[in-house]
């Protein structure tokens, strides 16, 4: 790596730290948890659909199933979502937002919106620097090294 790229690495970081820093606090503000706010969300953001399980919430959030219960069960007692069994498969339950929650998820993004729009350079410079290097996003090192190692003994 040169020393532009870690830079453009270093910024992506550090504006992308500021963001969750943001994030959390537009939540708060809003008078939810980020974690109540990430859970609306990706609810609102499923293609196609209004409704979501909790297996998909918790792929979403990379959370534990157990944990994603927990979170689904204090938005429910705080009238953000409802739990309803599917009409098509009855062993499934559907997770949807209630009015008061579309809403809230509704004013809180858009306050992302404006600031996701002024990080695109940082975005461009983290992917330039990324594709710089021939890396893929989400690899670990050792699944690289395991590659490295296969295609040397070839």
């Amino acid at each position: 790596m040169d020393k532009q790229q870690y830079m453009a690495l270093s910024e992506f970081r550090f504006r992308l730290a500021q963001f969750l820093h943001f994030s959390e606090s537009a939540a708060r503000a809003g008078g939810i948890t980020p974690a109540q706010y990430l859970l609306l969300l990706h609810l609102h953001g499923f293609e196609g659909r209004t409704w979501g399980t909790v297996g998909e919430l918790a792929e979403r959030l990379q959370a534990s199933h157990q944990g994603t219960v927990a979170l689904v069960k204090r938005c429910e007692r705080n009238g953000l979502v409802s739990k309803r069994r599917s009409r098509r498969d009855a062993r499934c339950v559907e997770i949807h937002l209630t009015p008061r929650a579309r809403g809230l998820v509704r004013r809180i993004a858009r306050c992302h919106a404006q600031a996701l729009s002024q990080m695109g350079e940082v975005f461009r410079a983290a992917t330039a620097a990324g594709a710089s290097l021939g890396g893929t996003p989400g690899r670990d090192a050792a699944t690289a090294r395991t590659e490295k190692d296969s295609h040397a003994e070839a």
